[in-house]
């Protein structure tokens, strides 16, 4: 099972999240909080990459990210190094999101998605395995640096890179 989880949204994911919160104490999963703490307007960003690069650098093996549509944080989770966030709609995507991809977060639409369907998606998520074998390869591709990335950045085992960080 998974070690350590975290999680974070802006203020319309933040009523799902404190929902997610509900369902990982039951579930007996730690967790790390990384905001928005109430339902003020703020901006996903600040909050998605904290949690990007909590996974990223191993603090949390993988996160948990909320907003109105879902779709900022996962363009903001996958911008960094390490990060193979997947937006989810139904348990089959999120269960295909970890046979195929090795997603290590899970990004949900707080407006269109029921705390009942997350939580189901959650329970197929954590209780799938990476498939590997030609999947593996693809990852593989994902994971690689990009042109000229290595050469600008360094090559520094444990330390996060994100697209902003390197142009």
């Amino acid at each position: 099972m998974v070690q350590k989880v975290g999680i974070g949204s802006d203020h319309a994911g933040f009523e799902a999240k404190e929902a997610i919160k509900k369902f990982l104490t039951d579930e007996n999963i730690e967790f790390v909080d990384y905001g928005t703490f109430s339902k003020d307007s703020c901006d996903y960003p600040d909050y998605a990459r904290k949690v990007a690069e909590a996974v990223s650098t191993g603090e949390c093996e993988r996160g948990i990210l909320c907003c109105g549509s879902g779709i900022g944080v996962s363009i903001v989770a996958n911008k960094v190094r390490k990060v193979r966030a997947a937006l989810c709609h139904d348990v089959e995507s999120a269960k295909l999101s970890r046979q195929h991809n090795d997603s290590n977060v899970i990004c949900f639409s707080a407006r269109t998605t029921s705390p009942d369907a997350i939580e189901s998606m959650l329970k197929a998520w954590f209780t799938t395995a990476f498939e590997g074998g030609r999947h593996k390869t693809r990852v593989e591709k994902i994971e690689k640096p990009r042109a000229g990335e290595e050469a600008k950045a360094g090559s520094h085992e444990g330390e996060t890179q994100s697209w902003y960080s390197i142009h």
